[in-house]
């Protein structure tokens, strides 16, 4: 699997801490439009593996990730560098949109 599960527990290792940019996707089950994008996720995952980090928060299951990026409405998408917001987009989006929200 290309995308990794993302949870308040493993948060600071693998999203503030990496050494590649991140594309977090804060979703869940019970969202159609989340379900819609969740394969446009796992194909960039999958192409830009080593040059980017998937990450997938389940606002059901991680409240406090959903508060701390101030989630509104999912499907949120956040890209990460260096442990630090650089583009955040909400809805359904094109695959360019979202590959131009990584800058790699």
């Amino acid at each position: 699997m290309s995308a990794l599960t993302i949870t308040k527990n493993n948060f600071e290792a693998e999203v503030i801490h990496s050494p590649v940019p991140v594309l977090l996707d804060f979703w869940a089950g019970w969202c159609g439009p989340c379900r819609m994008i969740a394969p446009i996720i796992e194909t960039i995952g999958e192409e830009l593996q080593g040059k980017v980090k998937v990450g997938k928060i389940n606002v059901d299951e991680q409240p406090e990730l959903a508060a701390r990026f101030g989630v509104m409405s999912i499907p949120t998408l956040v890209a990460m560098k260096d442990g630090k917001i650089s583009a955040t987009k909400v809805g359904v989006r094109p695959k360019e949109d979202i590959l131009g929200m990584l800058d790699v």
